[in-house]
């Protein structure tokens, strides 16, 4: 079963689905995992799902902190779930201002792109799992499914949203519970082969 799965991942955006969305978190002494979402991961870790984590941290961009304040973050964030048993493959982050025509903010396909070349991702096999219209855009554009999280923003988000998500999670740990049973859903209507 995990072998059939190598390839999928979950893309989760970090701050409001896996930590408390405080506004620019810059200090690693500030993180704030919320309740459940280390369980969550270690869930789709055992499901042989890779974990990747992709934000928009336009803080640099805007001069507010930098590179190594988000990769400290980062890092801290990856050590407490860790303690926790719960895996990340990897993080992407776009340090890039909201004005600037990056192809790696979000709902661009740059961070997701990099992670499918970099760990044979099939995008289309894959979930985006985030509090804001912009992870639920991303999956639609990456031809992934989506879930919008009610935690971060993810309530006032809900009712701005122009394309509505495969689906509506409590928070993350719903979220991974929905994933898994679509996995399952999935796996039964193949053929058999």
């Amino acid at each position: 079963m995990q072998k059939e799965r190598s390839n999928i991942a979950v893309f989760l955006d970090r701050d409001g689905t896996i930590n408390e969305d405080t506004g620019y978190l810059h200090k690693p002494e500030e993180l704030v995992i919320i309740t459940g979402a280390a369980e969550a991961i270690r869930r789709l870790n055992s499901a042989g799902i890779k974990i990747v984590i992709v934000s928009n941290q336009s803080g640099v961009g805007r001069g507010y902190f930098t590179d190594s304040d988000v990769e400290a973050v980062n890092d801290k964030l990856v050590d407490i779930i860790g303690a926790d048993g719960a895996k990340v493959d990897a993080v992407y982050y776009c340090n890039h201002h909201p004005d600037e025509d990056c192809g790696c903010r979000k709902p661009s396909l740059g961070m997701l792109k990099k992670a499918s070349d970099e760990h044979g991702i099939d995008l289309k096999l894959s979930y985006v799992v985030g509090d804001k219209g912009s992870d639920i855009e991303l999956a639609r554009n990456a031809g992934a499914k989506s879930v919008l999280v009610l935690t971060g923003k993810g309530k006032d988000e809900s009712m701005r949203l122009k394309n509505p998500p495969d689906f509506v999670a409590e928070d993350l740990a719903s979220a991974v519970l929905w994933i898994l049973d679509d996995l399952n859903r999935r796996a039964a209507s193949l053929p058999a082969g």
